[in-house]
């Protein structure tokens, strides 16, 4: 079923919409504080974080390579392309006896617009423990595909369930 246009939800103080994001996506800089469990432990903590953010879709956080615990990450086959970022690569993230498969991705050549996510490492939320932006744990993007973090500084609807991917 394919869901029409959403009306976009009001903002609160300190919100974001999401419907305000731009099209095509964009990364910019950010100074939160993220951060990302796994099996108990810190897998990534930074505050020198990418974000990229887009039209109906909640922030996605990059982490820089060395604020990411590299012993945690195995490269696996396969890749995808983004239409903006490009090809990206895939990591399973182990830890013990317990393994997300292709619970992570970077982009090791991204395009021009994209540079400041060289090499950098994204998440998926819903297949770690945690993922905290400024102490708040983030609750993962509807849907399978995507990679968002909503947190209470952001207003939806967001993409994401069935039907909306027209949006």
């Amino acid at each position: 079923m394919r869901l029409p246009h959403p009306e976009p939800d009001a903002t609160g103080p300190g919100q974001e919409s999401v419907w305000r994001y731009p099209r095509p996506a964009v990364a910019e800089r950010v100074t939160s504080h993220l951060k990302v469990v796994f099996d108990g432990r810190v897998l990534a903590e930074t505050r020198a974080g990418v974000r990229t953010i887009e039209t109906s879709h909640p922030p996605t956080f990059y982490f820089p390579p060395g604020d990411v615990d590299q012993a945690m990450l195995e490269a696996v086959a396969g890749s995808s392309f983004c239409e903006w970022k490009g090809n990206a690569l895939y990591y399973d993230v182990v830890s013990g006896g317990r393994r997300a498969a292709r619970a992570a991705w970077a982009y090791p050549a991204p395009t021009v617009s994209f540079a400041i996510i060289r090499d950098h490492i994204a998440f998926y939320p819903a297949l770690m423990d945690a993922c905290f932006v400024d102490g708040e744990q983030a609750v993962p993007q509807p849907g399978r595909f995507y990679g968002g973090w909503i947190t209470s500084k952001v207003a939806g609807p967001f993409k994401g369930p069935p039907g909306t991917e027209y949006w």
